[in-house]
C-alpha cells in the first residue's frame, strides 16, 4: 500500500513537471514553439469553413478552431490543445488501466514535452494513437471481438487519419501483422480494418483533396533516389535524436558535442533491442514495436517519392512512442523505480536548456502586436517575403508574427514587398526589437 501510494505521488510530480515544463517551452521560445507548418495549421483554422489547403486533414485546424470560440486565438488555442492532449493521454491510460506508468514516463520526456509545446498536429495525434493501441489490445487478449470491434479499430484509424496522414502507415502496420499472424483469432478484424482504412484514404483523397486542389498529388510526388545517401545521414540523426531520453536536439554546426548526443541514442538503441531479446515481449508488447518499427520504416522510405522535412524525432514521434512505452515496461522489469530517473533527468536537462537558450516569446509577441496594430495590420490577410538576409531569419520573424495575425503566407515575389500587407524582415527589424534564442 504504501509503495503504491509513493508511486501515486511519483506519477503526480512527474505530471505537474511535464505540463510547467510545457508552459515554460512556449513562453521561454522567442516564437513560441511555432514553425512554418504552424502558419498553415493557424491560417487554415483562422479561415475556415474556407478551405485553404490540402496540405493536411482538417481534425488539428478544426480542434483548434473549436477553442477560439472560447474567446483564445488561433495560437492559444492551439497551446490548449497540446496541454489537453498530454491531459487525455494520462487520462485515458489511467481509465483504461493501459500503460499508465510508462505513458508517464515517455510523456515526461523532453522530446515529448516539446511536442505538446508546439503548435504541431503531432501533439493531437498522439491520444489517437493511444486509443488505436487499447483497441487493438483488446482484440489480441480476446476481450473484444466480432463486428463491433471491427467498427471500433476502424474509426480509430479514420480519426488517426483525420489528423495526419502518416496515419496510413498504422494502416499498413496493422495489415501486415494481420497478414503475418493469420492463424490468429484477431486476424480478420486487423486485415479488414486496414482494408477499411485504406478505402477510407482512397474516398477522401477523391471527394476531398482532389475537389480543392486537383494538383496536390502532383506537387508532392517527386522520385529521389539520387538523395539516398542524404536520407540515410538524415534518417541517422533523427533516429539517434529520437531515442534520446535527454537531449533530441541535435547542434545544427555539428561537432564533439552531437557525437555524445547521437552516442547516447545509439547506446538507448541498442540497450533497448537487448532489453527485448533477454525479455521476450508479450503479444501486445510484440505488437506495439512492430507498429513502431514498420511505421519507422515507412516514414524512412516515403521520402524518396513524397516531399517530407527531414526525418527528425517529431515525425517520427506517433511510431517512437510505442516503442518507448515497451521499452520503459521492460526497464521497470528490471530496474524498478529506479526506471523513473530517466524522466526526471530528461526533464531537468530540458530545464537547463530552456533557461541557456531563452528568448523572451510575451515581450516579443507584445512588440510583433504593437507594429501589426500601428499599420493596421492585425487583422489583414498578410504576405511575408523571404527573400532576404537577417541575423535574424526572416522565416523566424513570419513565425512571430503567425502568433498575432494567423492570417500570413510566404512569397518569393520581390514585385509583392511593393504592397502594404506584404513584410519584410527589413521592414519588421527596423521597427521593433526581438529577443531571440541563444542556441535554436
Amino acid at each position: 500500500m504504501r509503495r503504491k501510494l509513493l508511486e501515486n505521488r511519483i506519477h503526480i510530480g512527474l505530471f505537474a513537471a511535464t505540463v510547467v515544463m510545457i508552459v515554460l517551452r512556449i513562453l521561454l521560445n522567442e516564437k513560441g514553439r511555432v514553425t512554418p507548418d504552424s502558419i498553415r495549421f493557424m491560417r487554415t483554422s483562422h479561415v475556415i469553413p474556407v478551405i485553404d489547403n490540402t496540405t493536411t486533414p482538417l481534425g488539428y485546424p478544426l480542434s483548434i478552431k473549436f477553442f477560439t470560440l472560447f474567446g483564445w486565438g488561433e495560437f492559444w488555442a492551439s497551446k490548449v490543445v497540446g496541454i489537453l492532449a498530454l491531459i487525455a493521454m494520462i487520462y485515458l491510460a489511467k481509465r483504461a488501466k493501459f500503460y499508465l506508468r510508462e505513458t508517464i514516463i515517455v510523456c515526461s520526456l523532453f522530446s515529448f514535452v516539446s511536442i505538446f509545446a508546439a503548435t504541431l498536429s503531432e501533439a493531437l495525434m498522439l491520444p489517437f494513437v493511444f486509443v488505436f493501441l487499447y483497441v487493438a489490445r483488446l482484440q489480441i487478449i480476446g476481450q473484444s471481438s466480432g463486428f463491433q470491434a471491427f467498427i471500433q479499430l476502424s474509426v480509430s484509424l479514420i480519426l488517426l487519419y483525420l489528423v495526419r496522414y502518416p496515419a496510413v502507415f498504422f494502416m499498413g502496420g496493422l495489415l501486415l501483422f494481420g497478414l503475418i499472424n493469420y492463424r490468429k483469432h484477431y486476424s480478420k478484424n486487423f486485415i479488414g480494418a486496414a482494408l477499411t482504412g485504406f478505402l477510407f484514404v482512397a474516398l477522401y483523397k477523391v471527394m476531398f483533396i482532389d475537389h480543392f486542389n486537383p494538383e496536390y498529388l502532383g506537387n508532392v510526388i517527386e522520385l529521389k533516389i539520387s538523395s539516398t545517401s542524404q536520407f540515410m545521414t538524415e534518417f541517422f540523426r533523427g533516429m539517434t535524436t529520437a531515442f534520446n531520453p535527454f537531449i533530441h536536439i541535435a547542434k545544427p554546426g555539428g561537432g564533439i558535442v552531437n557525437f555524445a548526443i547521437f552516442g547516447v541514442g545509439i547506446l538507448n538503441i541498442v540497450f533497448a533491442a537487448i532489453l527485448f531479446i533477454r525479455n521476450k515481449p508479450s503479444e501486445t508488447e510484440w505488437f506495439l514495436v512492430f507498429i513502431g518499427v514498420t511505421g519507422i520504416v515507412c516514414t524512412f522510405l516515403v521520402q524518396f517519392v513524397y516531399v517530407v522535412d527531414a526525418l527528425d524525432y517529431r515525425l517520427l514521434a506517433p511510431f517512437t512512442f510505442l516503442i518507448w512505452l515497451v521499452y520503459f515496461k521492460k526497464l521497470y522489469q528490471v530496474f524498478g523505480k529506479l526506471t523513473y530517473l530517466v524522466p526526471a533527468i530528461s526533464l531537468l536537462t530540458g530545464l537547463i536548456f530552456i533557461f541557456l537558450s531563452r528568448g523572451n516569446f510575451l515581450e516579443n509577441r507584445r512588440a510583433a502586436a504593437k507594429l501589426l496594430d500601428q499599420e493596421k495590420l492585425r487583422d489583414a490577410p498578410l504576405k511575408f517575403y523571404r527573400g532576404e538576409d537577417s541575423n535574424f531569419s526572416a522565416t523566424r520573424i513570419a513565425e512571430l508574427l503567425s502568433t498575432v495575425n494567423p492570417n500570413i503566407r510566404f512569397t518569393e515575389n520581390p514585385k509583392d514587398t511593393l504592397q502594404k500587407t506584404t513584410l519584410t524582415a527589413h521592414k519588421v527589424l527596423r521597427k521593433i526589437k526581438i529577443d531571440t534564442n541563444k542556441f535554436q
